[in-house]
């Protein structure tokens, strides 16, 4: 397993980027740009099927709150959402991807469409000069498995399937996350979040 466990915390500040037309944040917390959506609006993965209410995990997202209200956030989010369907989109993506060293995908929202999904395994094939992280709970559908299967056998890609649990609960997988109520509720072999003793910054820190 490689787990990562992450006490419960408020997101960062973030700042915005275009390239060719694409819109990234670039969250104060981590040393990366970042490509984004809506929350909740494309997070099918966040809402509980048995009562239509958000997973714990999802409750109180700071992806709802603080700056990501701020219309300046919320228009790259907006623009994203169609701008992805244009042809050129995935060479553009690469375009910019070869300068980079490290990229987040979704600092907020999902990967909502198997369509979407396929995409981004094209850039990421593209692009193994960058190592790409891509937190997920849409792992909880079947038809994105095979997707998800083919990025995650990159040498360049970490898929992480994040738990809907906020007390240490565990999904079976290679790669997954979970969230503790406190920093000391350490899971092994799981590997403790450190920005939340960093100032929550990620540094030099690659889990």
């Amino acid at each position: 397993m490689n787990d990562l466990v992450k006490p419960l915390s408020k997101a960062a500040s973030l700042k915005l980027a275009v390239s060719n037309g694409i819109r990234f944040s670039s969250p104060s917390k981590m040393p990366c740009f970042s490509w984004s959506l809506e929350a909740i609006d494309t997070c099918a993965g966040s809402i509980d099927p048995s009562t239509g209410l958000l997973v714990p995990a999802c409750q109180g997202c700071y992806a709802t709150t603080g700056f990501y209200q701020m219309p300046v956030v919320k228009a790259p989010r907006i623009h994203n959402k169609s701008d992805w369907k244009r042809d050129a989109w995935v060479s553009d993506m690469v375009t910019f991807l070869k300068t980079q060293s490290f990229f987040r995908w979704f600092d907020s929202g999902d990967v909502y469409t198997v369509k979407l999904a396929r995409k981004i395994l094209d850039v990421m094939i593209a692009t193994p000069n960058c190592m790409h992280w891509l937190p997920t709970r849409m792992h909880k559908f079947s038809k994105f498995i095979s997707v998800f299967d083919d990025m995650n056998a990159l040498n360049n890609v970490v898929v992480r399937f994040s738990s809907d649990g906020i007390h240490g609960e565990t999904i079976e997988g290679k790669y997954t996350s979970t969230i503790v109520e406190y920093a000391d509720d350490e899971i092994a072999p799981a590997t403790m979040c450190s920005a939340y003793s960093n100032n929550g910054k990620c540094g030099d820190c690659r889990a």
